[in-house]
């Protein structure tokens, strides 16, 4: 009965890390890549921007960080709101498995972009 039991838990176990490993994401899930447009807009360089999840799972509620970054071209408020010190992704909903969402901006260099927050969804 006890190597019963001790089956069971074993392979509860291995079952349990396989699945964690599986949704196992992190900040380093969302990849931001930043390449010029070859546009310039008021005498600024455009940046196109692409954020990218690269999580097994879905994640909302993205917030880049936004200190000091500027530019002369509107970016959609749905895509990316400004918010202090953050900027918001797409509103805060979901970016599910291996979708991206892409923006643009101008300003005289590359802004860098980094994931500071998110929140995975269903895992």
């Amino acid at each position: 009965m006890m190597a019963m039991v001790t089956k069971h838990f074993i392979a509860i176990l291995i079952i349990s890390l396989i699945s964690k490993g599986f949704c196992a994401c992190s900040l380093d899930n969302i990849n931001i890549n930043t390449i010029r447009s070859g546009r310039e807009i008021q005498g600024k360089t455009e940046w196109n921007v692409t954020v990218i999840n690269n999580c097994n799972c879905p994640q909302k509620l993205i917030k880049l960080t936004c200190k000091g970054f500027q530019t002369v071209e509107n970016v959609d408020p749905s895509i990316l709101s400004k918010v202090g010190d953050k900027c918001l992704l797409i509103s805060g909903n979901q970016l599910t498995k291996s979708a991206s969402v892409k923006f643009s901006y101008a300003w005289d260099s590359a802004y860098i972009f980094w994931p500071s927050e998110s929140t995975i969804v269903g895992c």
